[in-house]
């Protein structure tokens, strides 16, 4: 996976605003002042700077020489992508005046330029000016800009790109609710997708979550919605708790458990691993979809049990 450095993001904006500029040039027959070349110069750059690393030397002077020379490849690539988005500016106001243009195309472009502003001023600001930018303020995807920096703590993958999905899976292994978890953490939707999943289904008393579900308030408040609340504290246990966590009912939900693991791994494997929509509706759309397939696949091995079932008594009482 290429990780999205705030270089690649500028690059693949401004490359989307001169594709879309140019389709939109030779559309209604306008000359263009920016294009392919424009975009290789800009390309040039950038590779040079992605080929700089600080130096390794003990030497303060040739550190020093480094970080100068990573410094003024910054500033070209800016320069040479500030002197990109004027041109694009100039040419988007002349198609603008022009009648017939192709409104939609407009604002696309206009809202990869806004992309390209953001990136070029964080830049400047990481790197030029040596501030570090607040992380509510990156955008790590031009084109899913509600992609989000997953800190997962697992070996091997200890930081995703995407949006969390939360699920709740009866005992039969069917999806009953999911939730989104737009800007949101496991602890924040503990108490609110028990009381959603409780609507449909009233007869919900028992649930199994996993650590980072856990706070007091949602122990308190889960066990006044549930009969049986199994959610692991996080940290180290005082005697109450380790009483609680050593009690059978708790143990006996703690190995049931893994059977979530198994679901959210089906719906990785069959499809929901990587979104091909763009939009966030559209999105949530493909995760409901993705839902609704996992829960007729279940469907499907439960008619398949039965129907053999079905067969071998048949073929007892022939014999």
């Amino acid at each position: 996976m290429e990780y999205p450095t705030d270089t690649r993001l500028l690059f693949d904006a401004l490359r989307k605003v001169i594709k879309l500029l140019t389709q939109l040039c030779r559309r209604d027959q306008v000359e263009e002042s920016i294009g392919v070349s424009d975009l290789k110069r800009l390309k040039k750059l950038w590779r040079h700077l992605q080929k700089l690393k600080p130096s390794t030397s003990r030497d303060e002077s040739k550190q020093a020489s480094r970080r100068k020379e990573i410094v003024e490849a910054y500033q070209a690539y800016l320069n040479c992508a500030r002197e990109l988005v004027e041109c694009a500016e100039r040419k988007l106001a002349e198609l603008e005046k022009k009648e017939g243009t192709n409104k939609n195309k407009i604002l696309k472009i206009k809202e990869f330029m806004n992309h390209t502003r953001r990136q070029i001023a964080q830049t400047d600001r990481r790197v030029i000016q040596g501030q570090t930018i607040p992380h509510p303020e990156k955008v790590f995807s031009i084109f899913k800009p509600y992609t989000e920096w997953i800190n997962k703590g697992k070996a091997g993958v200890p930081v995703e790109l995407g949006v969390m999905v939360g699920i709740v899976e009866d005992q039969h292994h069917f999806i009953l609710h999911h939730r989104v978890m737009q800007r949101e953490v496991d602890v924040e939707v503990a108490i609110r997708m028990i009381q959603e999943t409780q609507q449909r289904f009233p007869t919900l008393s028992s649930c199994s979550f996993d650590q980072g579900f856990h706070s007091p308030r949602n122990q308190r408040e889960l066990s006044g919605l549930l009969e049986t609340v199994i959610l692991p504290k996080k940290g180290r246990l005082s005697q109450t708790d380790q009483e609680r966590q050593q009690a059978v009912v708790f143990i006996e939900g703690r190995r049931q458990h893994a059977a979530v693991e198994s679901a959210i791994n089906a719906l990785e494997v069959h499809g929901l691993d990587r979104c091909p929509d763009r939009e966030l509706p559209s999105f949530k759309r493909y995760v409901a979809l993705a839902i609704v397939a996992r829960n007729l696949q279940i469907l499907g091995r439960y008619v398949q049990q039965r129907e053999r079932e079905i067969e071998q008594d048949r073929c007892k009482k022939a014999a």
